[in-house]
């Protein structure tokens, strides 16, 4: 939610009344949706009082170790999803940079076609 595009105006619009906001918990409450960290943490905190899910111990410990694991597991995730997409931006540059010089070049075919390896 805080990188997707489908979620720009809303995150765009938080992030105005983060800034603008004049008590602390106002910009808080606002920054937290444009915060991918932050967000997680609540996100978490959300689902386990909805499921009531402890890990290792009962009680109050049970829930905030499974707060620090479940929080752990999320940015893990994050990590490799913001991986994954760098990873198709520099193949689509690539194949935007690979058409362009096919273009530039009619006479040449797919396989003349110098590819740059990183």
């Amino acid at each position: 939610m805080t990188h997707e595009e489908v979620f720009r105006e809303p995150r765009d619009w938080c992030a105005a009344r983060s800034r603008r906001a004049r008590s602390l918990i106002g910009r808080k409450f606002f920054y937290v949706f444009t915060c991918e960290y932050c967000f997680s943490h609540y996100v978490s905190a959300a689902a386990l009082a909805a499921t009531r899910f402890t890990l290792l111990y009962s009680g109050w410990r049970g829930y905030v170790v499974a707060g620090f694991a479940l929080v752990w597991v999320a940015n893990v995730y994050m990590s490799l999803f913001g991986r994954l997409r760098l990873e198709i931006r520099e193949e689509r540059a690539e194949v935007n940079a690979v058409e362009g010089q096919a273009k530039a070049s009619p006479d040449l075919d797919a396989n003349d076609v110098v590819h740059h390896a990183a």
